[in-house]
């Protein structure tokens, strides 16, 4: 019988889809995970033996300042996966919005991979590895760049520190991608939320913009949003979304 509801419930995300022309699609980590780029929060052996604070306290705006040569130690080895290809929860998105079907992906993801994957209207609420800037001179930086330094990262053009363009905690989000967000998601006819456990604050407060009755969660934990949700799939986002026929 479980497995009768779990097919009826897949059949029904494929429909709504079928039968949206508006859907953003918000996501978190679980969207990355599948294509091999750690969740940071899941706090492995690896990663007990090689530091001595919590990932939360390392990327903070005080750790950065502080110690800036451990943050680039964790950056570089945890943030940096510039190997790493979109799955097919990126690639699908990116069919979809082409079709004329996702009008904008929402992510709280810092990888790039949705642009990769072709996706082009990509709000990005914690920045992205791929933009670093010289806190002196402004020049920009790519994330090869960043990769290839050693210690704390220097401008070769005025020698000034290079910050990456990514929200630290207790550093605000950007104002403009929060009211685009908040914009695209009052706007939808559907809003598909995948692979974030919706605990982080304020993104996961932008679920409450949304006015339709369309509201799908994907994720393989259940969440605080779940009561809310009209239909809620505990699946892999990258096989359901391999399912969907744009």
């Amino acid at each position: 019988m479980a497995n009768q509801d779990r097919e009826g419930n897949i059949s029904k995300f494929l429909d709504m889809v079928k039968k949206s022309d508006n859907i953003v699609f918000f996501g978190g980590a679980g969207v990355s995970t599948e294509s091999g780029i750690p969740d940071f929060r899941s706090v492995d052996g690896l990663y007990n033996q090689q530091y001595d604070y919590p990932p939360e306290t390392i990327l903070s705006h005080t750790f950065y300042r502080r110690n800036p040569a451990e943050f680039y130690r964790f950056y570089r080895n945890k943030m940096l996966c510039l190997d790493a290809k979109p799955n097919m929860a990126h690639k699908k998105l990116a069919e979809l919005e082409k079709a004329g079907k996702v009008r904008a992906v929402v992510t709280q993801n810092i990888d790039g991979l949705h642009q990769l994957a072709g996706s082009r209207k990509v709000l990005e609420l914690h920045g992205s590895v791929h933009r670093n800037y010289c806190e002196s001179c402004h020049k920009l930086f790519d994330a090869a760049y960043m990769l290839d330094s050693e210690g704390i990262p220097h401008c070769d053009a005025c020698g000034g520190d290079i910050k990456p363009d990514v929200v630290l905690y207790e550093e605000g989000l950007d104002n403009q991608t929060i009211q685009e967000a908040v914009y695209y998601i009052s706007q939808a006819d559907m809003l598909i939320i995948g692979g974030t456990s919706l605990a982080v604050y304020p993104a996961a407060g932008l679920v409450d913009y949304y006015r339709g009755n369309k509201l799908v969660l994907i994720n393989k934990t259940p969440t605080p949003r779940d009561s809310q949700a009209d239909l809620v799939l505990q699946e892999s986002i990258g096989e359901l979304f391999g399912k969907i026929e744009p």
